[in-house]
């Protein structure tokens, strides 16, 4: 536990810290992303499949498990679809809001965590991940 009452994402998965290119699967095209935006994602994870979360703002992407990790729920009210509010992407379970695109928790039950990153690569105008 890190805080009281929130459980820590990785007591409940080992984090990636790199996935083989050579098995490396396409999650999205950068085009798919909108700016300021999310769309998810899905991908085999040692063998077993995620929901995944793609956050860009700018230039700048990054991906991250679609938990929460206030209480490991999902971050979409629908599946695919994200809330955001003045530019933060909002846990749709709790309320808790994050920066895009480094997912660092800014207010709500899980302030000061940070969304589970993955590895991902850029290439040929898609992300993969990697």
């Amino acid at each position: 536990m890190s805080r009281a009452g929130s459980i820590d994402p990785s007591h409940r998965r080992p984090q990636v810290t790199h996935v083989p290119l050579t098995n490396s699967q396409r999650l999205c095209a950068i085009a798919d992303v909108p700016d300021g935006g999310a769309v998810a994602a899905h991908a085999s994870i040692d063998g077993v499949p995620e929901a995944l979360i793609v956050l860009r703002r700018g230039e700048r992407i990054e991906a991250f498990y679609n938990i929460c990790p206030h209480a490991g729920r999902r971050l979409d009210w629908a599946p695919g679809r994200f809330l955001f509010d003045s530019g933060l992407l909002v846990c749709a379970a709790h309320g808790a809001t994050f920066t895009v695109p480094d997912g660092k928790c800014t207010s709500g039950p899980c302030r000061g965590q940070t969304l589970l990153p993955i590895p991902i690569a850029l290439r040929d105008g898609d992300v993969y991940l990697g």
